[in-house]
């Protein structure tokens, strides 16, 4: 017997704009009024209806600094009273009525600055100086009598004002300077900072955590909201950026651009209003923009089918673009390098080891560009890698006996970890931190065993269904993918670990194997690769998306390259390949350190057309 729903169909949807994953999406910048005194490397604070501008330099001396302070009515800047004390590049909590400014540098006496001032909408007062008066320090805070001063490198210290004294809080896990701070001193967000950092470290009034990074790595930029609905604005990336991100508490998603690229400027509100004001261009400026949400939100649903009733006038269906990503090229690495240890994100990754010739030298991504830094403690080749980029490891690898040797990495220094049970290299690297590692497949002979991490010791889990080497993993300890191989007959076959065994899924829709790969479980890019067979120049530029349960070919890569290595964002709609070899190429240049950026749209709504 026939339904209702048989008889009738489904349900769709009228709705005048296009659903948007949060209230923040749907946010967009414009223009306000100008302050009444250009100025660069201020700092203030505020919704976008009620902000308030303290201090700066019209041309970036110390010599021309201002005392002046404006307030913001949603309307116009207003001229208040001065602070006592001048200064630049300094530190402020709280509201237009309840406001703490402190730290930075003063032309008089002439260095960091200590003294503190709280504002309550009229007056300013001293109060007792801080105990790190540096520049570069940040604030966050509801008001000035719960004010949490963030670090500035090289110290990584945090302060807490009460209303009446100071009082050292936790260690931020890393030092720097000018980041994007919101929140309040007991639910707080540090972002960024100078040099270039993605860095993202969560307050919970106690200790600081690592969270997941920006897309963008930026320094002396602003931002507002709260620790769960967030928001940060340009910077200096370099050059100055027009870029806005929103945090829902766990993830950033980019959102509407600034009109115009600038840092050092001030501002701050929540994640539906908020205003940045005056900074930095090429020179100071005085121009001021206010952000502002939607009044209503129709939140977007993966599958949904709906029909836009302006203005488009169309039937439309909310779905994963990753397949209309394209690839840009990204910063050269000094090394070139492939089958090297790999972990962290788009904007903070690491590469570790390989060659050839076999080398201990390690490169940091931030972004932009790669910068050597401390070597692993032994050379190695074909090395696997998991984690964060201060949370990461680094496992197995020629030359034996040491193919066994795990070694973990806190952003800083490596230190030796515990040895796995069976050594080997070109296996599969997976896992999110140095404390959940996962190593599957490898050589010699071609292995199927599977090894997890605790970061103390490896244990042997449940094993492949079929062994094999030059494979890539993306993924966690409790779901994961192990994606191609060697050798035939099944080279290109995908494997998915449910945090208990594996089990085959789809195979690669380009049969090659040596990927480099970036991703989750359910969402994933495979990029380059070697066919099997004598045939070394076909699809070596290929690259294949992961929906779950099949896999598409997207957009080719610029260029060729097999047994290359990438890292992503935590959605896989912004990844990183990087390093590998071409085969055609000269043996001089059979090493490559050429790397290329993935950029997809992940959720995007769609019209559905018929031909």
């Amino acid at each position: 017997m026939a339904n209702y729903k048989d008889i009738k169909g489904f349900h769709v949807q009228s709705l005048s704009t296009d659903p948007a994953p949060s209230l923040g999406a749907t946010g967009t910048w414009a223009s306000a009024p100008n302050v009444n005194t250009t100025r660069t490397e201020l700092f203030g604070t505020g919704p976008g209806t009620a902000g308030m501008i303290v201090n700066g330099t019209p041309d970036g001396s110390d010599g021309s600094q201002v005392y002046n302070c404006e307030v913001y009515n949603g309307s116009a800047w207003t001229e208040v009273n001065d602070t006592d004390q001048r200064r630049q590049d300094g530190a402020s909590a709280g509201v237009t009525t309840s406001a703490l400014v402190t730290a930075g540098y003063t032309a008089s006496p002439r260095g960091n600055s200590s003294f503190t001032e709280t504002f309550d909408g009229t007056t300013w007062s001293e109060e007792t100086n801080i105990n790190n008066g540096v520049q570069g320090r940040r604030g966050l805070g509801a008001s000035e009598n719960a004010s949490l001063i963030v670090s500035a490198a090289p110290s990584n210290n945090c302060e807490l004002w009460n209303g009446s004294s100071w009082t050292e809080k936790n260690n931020q896990n890393t030092a720097r300077s000018g980041q994007g701070t919101f929140g309040t001193s007991t639910a707080g967000i540090g972002s960024g900072g100078n040099p270039y950092r993605a860095i993202v470290e969560s307050f919970d009034g106690t200790s600081w955590t690592e969270v997941n990074d920006i897309n963008t790595a930026r320094q002396y930029q602003s931002g507002g909201g709260t620790q769960t609905a967030g928001l940060i604005f340009g910077g200096n990336t370099p050059p100055a950026t027009t870029k806005t991100e929103i945090f829902d508490g766990t993830s950033w998603t980019e959102a509407g651009d600034l009109s115009i690229a600038k840092y050092y400027g001030a501002g701050g509100g929540t994640q539906t209003s908020s205003i940045y004001a005056a900074g930095y261009t090429t020179t100071a400026v005085g121009s001021s923009e206010q952000w502002a949400t939607a009044s209503s939100l129709s939140k977007t649903i993966l599958g949904q089918v709906y029909y836009n009733s302006s203005p488009t006038n169309a039937f439309k269906v909310t779905t994963i673009d990753m397949p209309g990503g394209t690839w840009a090229s990204a910063g050269t690495m000094n090394s070139k390098r492939r089958n090297c240890a790999a972990f962290g994100t788009t904007t903070a990754s690491v590469a570790a080891g390989s060659g050839p010739p076999t080398t201990s030298n390690v490169e940091e991504y931030n972004g932009t560009s790669w910068t050597e830094v401390n070597n692993l403690p032994g050379v190695k080749s074909s090395n696997m890698g998991a984690g964060t980029l201060t949370s990461g490891l680094s496992f197995g690898g020629d030359p034996p006996p040491s193919s066994n040797e795990c070694y973990e990495y806190d952003g800083t220094n490596w230190t030796e970890g515990g040895d796995m049970n069976t050594g080997r290299h070109a296996g599969g690297g997976m896992g999110s931190s140095q404390t959940a590692g996962m190593c599957a497949g490898g050589h010699p002979p071609n292995y199927n065993n599977t090894e997890i991490y605790n970061g103390t010791a490896w244990t042997e889990v449940n094993n492949l269904n079929q062994g094999r080497q030059l494979v890539c993993g993306v993924g966690t300890t409790t779901a994961a993918l192990e994606i191609g191989g060697d050798p035939a007959p099944a080279p290109n076959q995908t494997e998915e670990w449910d945090g208990t065994s594996w089990s085959s899924k789809g195979a690669l829709s380009v049969n090659v194997y040596a990927n480099a790969a970036f991703g989750t479980s359910t969402l994933a890019v495979a990029a380059g690769g070697l066919p099997p067979g004598t045939d070394t120049t076909a699809n070596m530029r290929s690259a294949q998306f992961w929906n779950g349960s099949s896999w598409t070919e997207v957009t080719e890569m610029s260029t060729s390259r097999a047994s290359g290595q990438g890292t992503a964002n935590a959605a896989a709609t912004a990844g990183l390949a990087f390093g590998g070899y071409d085969p055609t190429a000269s043996p001089s240049e059979n090493t490559a350190n050429l790397c290329e950026e993935w950029g997809a749209t992940g959720l995007t709504n769609k019209t559905i057309t018929v031909s």
